[in-house]
């Protein structure tokens, strides 16, 4: 009989939750490394699950089935906290929009056009709806820290590890091979090496003289303090990104993954908040509770970096910007790499070894 593979994953966030379930699912012995669960990118994400305009087809069939691996997730893990309440998006031209919707209908995304009087139906707490918008019914959102915290719970009920609160130094391999991890105190050897730290991927590679081109530009998103039900799926205006979470709050970016707020994040979320107000009726009586900036790990072409470093037996990449989107299939994906050797095709456009020269 093989040997359980000893595997252990860094990165409290979705991705690294996601990689340690489905690890830990498949039956190997896993460590979840985390300086802090829920992660750092995790928290301050929109959580739009969705296969949006302006990506080419194969990304695009990443990111249905993403969609498709959410469902499956929401049956097997408790408390996971997703709804599917559809998107309404109107953030292009109209002309761009009608062939971006065309366009995902051939390759089989539920989108249709609506009218300003159906865009009313769907969304009625929206004041001002244009001619033309789009509905995705399929589109979701998950609130972001309870889906990543209800996976590392199930992942422990299973048999994981968790290491919380540890800072990992860096990578050790020997002879082309990895062998653990460096932690502030402590060695930990394994035989599989995950790094889902998000923008810290980029400084836990070059321990090994990996480069990994990732950024993370900031992004500000605003938080209502919990309110009656007032929208019933994602909007997706121009300017404006806005949904309303599981416990009430109306949160809104200037797009989904948030704007750089300057060097005045307070003044930029109020100025902010007082578009979202305007922009609901009834928006006079939402207060403020807070706002966060976050940080997106987000390789330099905009697309993941997920799979096997050549050259280093044992070490295993995932790093994206679209992480709540992408959870579960880079998640189950990257399992069955790990544990059976297969590729997985709609993963190779995203290898790392893309970059070279």
């Amino acid at each position: 009989m093989a040997r359980k593979q000893d595997v252990i994953v860094i990165g409290g966030g979705i991705i690294g939750a996601s990689i340690a379930w489905h690890l830990t699912r498949g039956g190997a012995t896993v460590r979840l490394v985390a300086e802090q669960v829920g992660g750092v990118a995790t928290p301050t994400s929109f959580a739009w699950i969705n296969a949006s305009w302006g990506n080419p087809e194969p990304y695009y069939r990443l990111r249905t089935r993403s969609i498709e691996e959410w469902q499956r997730l929401a049956a097997d893990v408790a408390d996971l906290q997703l709804s599917e309440c559809g998107g309404l998006c109107w953030d292009l031209p109209p002309n761009e929009l009608r062939r971006f919707a065309s366009e995902h209908r051939n390759w089989g995304y539920d989108i249709r056009e609506v009218s300003a009087k159906e865009a009313a139906t769907l969304e009625p707490a929206v004041k001002t709806l244009p001619d033309l918008a789009v509905h995705a019914r399929h589109e979701a959102a998950a609130e972001p820290v309870a889906a990543t915290r209800a996976l590392i719970r199930s992942a422990l009920a299973g048999g994981m590890e968790l290491l919380e609160g540890v800072r990992i130094i860096g990578l050790e391999a020997t002879e082309g091979r990895m062998t653990g991890v460096r932690t502030e105190t402590a060695f930990l050897g394994a035989d599989r090496i995950v790094v889902a730290g998000g923008a810290d991927t980029a400084r836990l590679a070059a321990t090994l003289g990996i480069t990994i081109p990732v950024e993370a530009p900031p992004g500000l998103i605003v938080h209502s303090k919990p309110v009656p039900k007032m929208l019933n799926g994602l909007v997706i205006a121009t300017e404006l990104h806005v949904r309303q979470t599981q416990e009430g709050r109306i949160i809104a970016g200037s797009d989904f993954g948030g704007t750089d707020p300057g060097s005045d994040p307070d003044g930029a979320a109020k100025d902010l908040f007082d578009k979202v107000r305007a922009f609901l009726k009834g928006g006079d009586a939402l207060e403020m509770d807070f706002h966060t900036v976050g940080y997106r790990p987000t390789p330099i072409d905009g697309f993941p970096i997920v799979g096997e470093v050549a050259g280093v037996d044992g070490l295993y990449l995932a790093v994206t910007h679209s992480g709540i989107t992408l959870a579960p299939a880079i998640g189950r994906f990257a399992a069955d790499e790990i544990l059976t050797g297969e590729k997985q095709p709609l993963f190779a456009p995203y290898r790392l070894s893309r970059f070279e020269g």
